[in-house]
């Protein structure tokens, strides 16, 4: 693991913070300090057996490290713990949720609004749609066959109808399918995805939203993944530019900072851009609001205790990186997205693999298929490159698409293939893979090699 500064940081906030409580009496709690260090070595020990999410060779999954300040500031505000229901569990952390919530809607243009953060990106979602659903009870939620799956499991939970939207072939939500289902008539709410969970494709919201002048329906973007690119548009190709410059007259939208935004788990925001939605969330609780009158965060959420440790993180990393255009934080988005070009173009060049026929990723995921005679032996070179690279310490992921996705306009695929190929997929989500490609390339291509050669194919 790389050298961490948090320790020593963190030991000196520790030190200020315990100052600003000098004045009580002192008070010393009972702990078994042998027995706690005997513990924690063998949590670390029982941790090592782990992907290593921090490190650049680990490209897989949608996981980031939190960086350096949030994991610190969240220590720190371990030592309150508090509980951003209300002023009287969070007082500080409270004024930090508030501050930095908006930032984030500024991201999108938004100065008038209601927005909090959550514990998951699922929970910011729920509230979103059942929001959606007060102002429109019993129509439907409508959101592309690649969306996230849990907003079909909200729409049961909502006990509302879900109609699933087919996918183009570059995993975007296909406009005539939408607009037929749109023609009967019962459709509330389309969920609008920037940033697909299996490739990062993005939505054509700027189309969708044409269609809601037309039929009059709620759009909620979820861009728990993808929300921050907004920041870098021309790093975008056209249409995904289009794309996030529409998305300030979405109804609502949900962000996940513990993904692209450097936090710990679970830190989601859901914003709304009209403040009058929150009507719905009223309700009384004589022992939980009395001490003060400003807002409490608990008066606009559905849940009610949530850690005051999220939002002081997230506070301490936007004062550290804060959100604007060409700034730090902005230029590392850009760089994962320069790696998946990157690598999107060596993929293209290679005898072995096939990527995407109809062009390359959105964001900063790449999706890639093994050249092989069926589909079946695509994907069961997959799986094993898969678990070369992983005895190379390159961590990719798996995902399962449509096989027509990866042939050439005009061909049509053998009916006897199967319909879904599993291929590869790689999250180039840290600044670190730009540099980090190279050898990220050689490590796959290897895997890639020795999978052939033991399969008695050879590389093109």
């Amino acid at each position: 693991m790389p050298k961490d500064p948090v320790p020593g940081l963190l030991l000196r906030a520790t030190e200020l913070l315990e100052a600003e409580f000098s004045a009580l009496p002192a008070f010393e709690p009972a702990i078994d300090v042998a027995a706690m260090a005997r513990v924690l070595e063998a949590t670390a020990h029982r941790l090592g057996n782990n992907y290593p999410y921090f490190h650049p060779l680990y490209a897989g999954q949608m996981l980031r490290p939190p960086h350096p300040v949030a994991r610190a500031a969240y220590a720190l505000a371990m030592n309150l713990n508090p509980n951003n229901h209300a002023r009287d569990g969070g007082r500080a952390s409270s004024e930090m949720e508030i501050e930095a919530v908006k930032e984030i809607a500024g991201i999108f243009g938004w100065t008038e609004f209601l927005g909090h953060l959550t514990s998951s990106g699922t929970l910011a979602n729920l509230e979103a749609l059942w929001v959606a659903g007060q102002l429109a009870p019993g129509r439907r939620i409508a959101g592309s066959e690649q969306a996230h799956y849990t907003h079909r499991r909200i729409s049961a939970v909502l006990k509302v109808g879900y109609a699933e939207i087919p996918a183009d072939c570059r995993g975007r939500m296909s406009l005539e399918a939408l607009e037929a289902e749109l023609r009967k008539g019962d459709v509330g709410t389309v969920v609008v995805t920037l940033g697909t969970t299996a490739m990062g494709a993005v939505d054509p919201l700027d189309e969708v939203l044409a269609l809601q002048r037309k039929y009059g329906f709620r759009v909620h973007v979820d861009g728990a993944y993808g929300g921050y690119f907004r920041l870098i548009p021309e790093a975008l190709d056209e249409p995904a530019r289009r794309a996030y410059a529409a998305a300030s007259e979405a109804d609502s939208i949900v962000i996940d900072p513990h993904k692209h935004g450097l936090q710990p788990y679970g830190c989601g925001c859901v914003l709304f851009r009209d403040p009058a939605v929150g009507r719905f969330y009223k309700h009384d609780s004589p022992y939980t609001y009395f001490t003060s009158k400003e807002l409490h965060l608990g008066e606009i959420s559905l849940e009610c205790s949530r850690a005051g440790a999220s939002a002081v993180a997230l506070w301490a990393t936007q004062q550290l990186l804060p959100l604007t255009p060409g700034g730090e934080f902005a230029c590392g988005l850009a760089r994962g997205r320069a790696a998946a070009q990157e690598l999107d173009r060596r993929l293209r060049r290679d005898g072995c693999f096939n990527a995407l026929a109809a062009g390359g990723p959105d964001l900063d995921m790449v999706v890639w298929k093994l050249k092989a005679e069926t589909g079946k032996q695509a994907s069961e070179l997959a799986h094993k490159v898969f678990a070369a690279c992983a005895m190379r310490d390159l961590h990719l992921a798996l995902v399962q698409l449509p096989l027509a996705w990866f042939q050439p306009s005009g061909v049509e695929p053998d009916v006897a293939e199967p319909e879904m190929v599993t291929c590869l997929r790689s999250v180039l989500m840290k600044p670190e893979h730009e540099e980090w490609l190279g050898r990220i390339w050689e490590r796959l291509t290897g895997a890639c090699a020795d999978v052939l050669a033991e399969s008695g194919g050879r590389r093109s």
